[in-house]
């Protein structure tokens, strides 16, 4: 199976004045692309010293998954990689965006780089400079190290953001010579609430009243994760900037889930509770630039069922935040 994330579309102007839309019909500097991300598509997921994931361990759980299915071989990206590119260069696509696992390229979340990791991701890389697509690479998609949540809880423990900037800094200097567009996060929007407040995402934390996690509380530790995720995206963009784009020429950012909401009625109170919303759900994530706007959200909704939810900040953090 092959899965597209991508542009089509159809345009009917009358009955008698029917056309389809071509590419004449973008700029020319326009992208059609697809899209994928490593646990869902790889597979392989103990071949050539890969490490587990938090998913590899959340969906061998009985009851974490409706189905009971898991994707220890998904797609079998991980053989069939070739395959999948062929039928891109078929498609006539641009790019192709794609997530590199962080336990695939260090096991254990640190230490040494495994090499058939590395391998994988290279040969991947070069088929698609091959067929002129371009390789869009997002550093985690949903997934870390299962290794991580064991010796410190994964997102709800600051020593992540040094131990997630070491994992970049490899792939820069490994596939920065041939990526030039990388995302640090997909969504942190989407798997932060659903690992730390609903539970239904890995590691599966939230509070007795929300669903039947083991452990968890809903109230603190979404914003607990959401901080120490933009730190460590803060610290990745810095270094990226810094040491890397100067010779490597190329553009980061991060991948954020945009749902919209409108106004019931055209009330103050409707309209504040939209941008309520837009708030938690977008902003914390969209409006890391700017030297205050990192804390709007948190500063204006400070105490949720009895719980200060603003982070304690240092100086430090208050300095890479305002690097964005």
């Amino acid at each position: 199976m092959f899965s597209l994330l991508a542009v089509f579309a159809h345009v009917q102007e009358s009955s008698s004045n029917e056309r389809e839309l071509s590419r004449r019909d973008f700029p020319s500097e326009f992208l059609f692309g697809v899209a994928s991300s490593a646990y869902q598509y790889e597979g392989g997921y103990l071949e050539d010293g890969n490490g587990l994931s938090n998913w590899d361990e959340f969906s061998h759980i009985q009851g974490t998954i409706a189905d009971g299915k898991n994707g220890d071989v998904a797609d079998d990206s991980y053989h069939l990689y070739n395959v999948d590119v062929e039928l891109m260069s078929e498609l006539g696509v641009d790019s192709y965006r794609f997530s590199i696992s962080w336990a695939r390229i260090f096991p254990d979340g640190r230490g040494e780089i495994n090499l058939g990791g590395v391998k994988y991701y290279t040969d991947l890389i070069d088929s698609l400079l091959l067929r002129g697509i371009r390789p869009f690479v997002t550093l985690s998609h949903y997934d870390i190290p299962q290794a991580l949540e064991d010796l410190y809880g994964g997102w709800l423990s600051l020593n992540i953001v040094d131990d997630f900037t070491w994992y970049a800094e490899a792939c820069f200097r490994i596939f920065g010579g041939r990526v030039k567009y990388w995302s640090t996060f997909n969504e942190p929007n989407a798997f932060i609430p659903e690992g730390y407040d609903t539970g239904k995402y890995p590691p599966g934390r939230c509070s007795r009243d929300i669903g039947t996690c083991r452990a968890g509380n809903s109230s603190t530790e979404p914003y607990i994760a959401a901080h120490n995720v933009l730190l460590a995206h803060a610290s990745v963009v810095q270094l990226y900037r810094t040491v890397y784009q100067p010779h490597q020429h190329g553009f980061i950012g991060m991948v954020v889930g945009c749902p919209w909401f409108e106004p019931l009625r055209n009330s103050s109170k409707d309209i504040a509770a939209v941008q309520r919303v837009l708030d938690f759900l977008e902003g914390c994530s969209v409006q890391v630039s700017g030297s205050n706007s990192f804390w709007r959200i948190p500063r204006h909704n400070a105490k949720i069922g009895g719980h200060t939810i603003t982070p304690h900040h240092t100086r430090l953090e208050q300095t890479l935040a305002r690097l964005l």
